[in-house]
C-alpha cells in the first residue's frame, strides 16, 4: 500500500494531504494568507498523527516544488525534507503547474483536442506559464511571460486553450479577444489534489535527492530574461 504524505505551500495557500492507493484520507487547508510557518507545522503533526493511529505505512512525501513563492517554497521542502530524514522514506518534487492541471483533468469536459495552461502570477502583466496537453504531455516548457495580445498565438489559433490558475485573472481581458481563450476561475493548487501525480512519480521511481534537492525558484528564471524586465 502507497501511503503518501503531501505538502503544498507555494502560494497564499498552506495545505498537507495524507492520501492512499488512490484515496483521499485527510487534509487540511488554510486559506487565510496566515504564515505558512504557522500553520504547516500543525497540519503535518496532525496528518503524521492521522497515519500513525491508523498503523499507515508511510511510503513517501510529495511535496509541490514551484514555480511559486520562494519563502512558501522553502518552508514547504524543508519540512517535507525533515520527514523524508526522520521517517527514512523518499521525497517526491511534484511541480506546480502540472498540479494546477489535476482538478481541471478530474472534474471539467474538455475537447480531445484542448491545451491547458495554468499560469501563477509573478507581478504587472508577467505569469509563469506552460502548456499541457490533456495527457499533461508538455507542449511547452515553464516560462516567465509577460502577457500581451499575442500571447500564446500559436497555441490559440490551432486549439482551444483553457487558461487558469491565480495569473490568469489579471490575463482576462488582455487575452480573451481570441475565440479559442477560455478561462476557468477558482482553480488552486492543493496538497488534496496532488496524489495522482505522486503516486505515478512513485511508481516510477522518480524520486528527489533528499540531501540536494532545491525547489523551483524564481532565481531559475533569471538567467533567460531581457534585462529589461528583471
Amino acid at each position: 500500500m502507497a501511503c503518501i504524505l503531501h505538502i503544498e505551500t507555494s502560494t497564499d495557500i498552506c495545505s498537507v494531504a495524507v492520501s492512499e492507493e488512490g484515496v483521499l484520507l485527510f487534509a487540511k487547508e488554510d486559506h487565510a494568507r496566515h504564515s505558512h510557518a504557522e500553520s504547516l507545522g500543525t497540519f503535518v503533526d496532525e496528518a503524521l498523527s492521522f497515519v500513525d493511529g491508523r498503523r499507515l505505512p508511510l511510503a513517501a512525501v510529495a511535496v509541490s516544488c514551484g514555480p511559486g513563492s520562494y519563502t512558501g517554497l522553502r518552508i514547504g521542502v524543508s519540512m517535507a525534507k525533515g520527514i523524508c530524514y526522520g521517517r527514512n522514506v523518499p521525497l517526491l518534487g511534484i511541480p506546480t503547474l502540472e498540479l494546477l492541471c489535476v482538478p481541471i483533468l478530474l472534474h471539467h469536459e474538455l475537447p480531445d483536442d484542448a491545451l491547458l495552461c495554468p499560469m501563477l502570477d509573478a507581478r504587472r502583466m508577467e505569469v509563469y506559464a506552460a502548456v499541457y496537453n490533456r495527457a499533461l504531455g508538455m507542449r511547452r516548457v515553464v516560462q516567465a511571460d509577460i502577457v500581451d495580445g499575442d500571447s500564446y498565438r500559436e497555441f490559440l489559433d490551432a486549439h482551444p486553450v483553457y487558461f487558469f490558475g491565480n495569473g490568469a485573472v489579471k490575463c482576462r481581458e488582455v487575452l480573451s479577444g481570441h475565440s479559442n481563450a477560455h478561462f476557468i476561475e477558482n482553480i488552486v493548487p492543493l496538497a488534496k489534489m496532488m496524489f495522482p501525480l505522486a503516486e505515478k512519480s512513485l511508481l516510477k521511481g522518480d524520486v528527489k535527492d533528499v540531501a540536494y534537492f532545491e525547489p523551483f525558484y524564481l532565481k531559475e528564471f533569471i538567467a533567460s530574461k531581457p534585462k529589461n524586465i528583471l
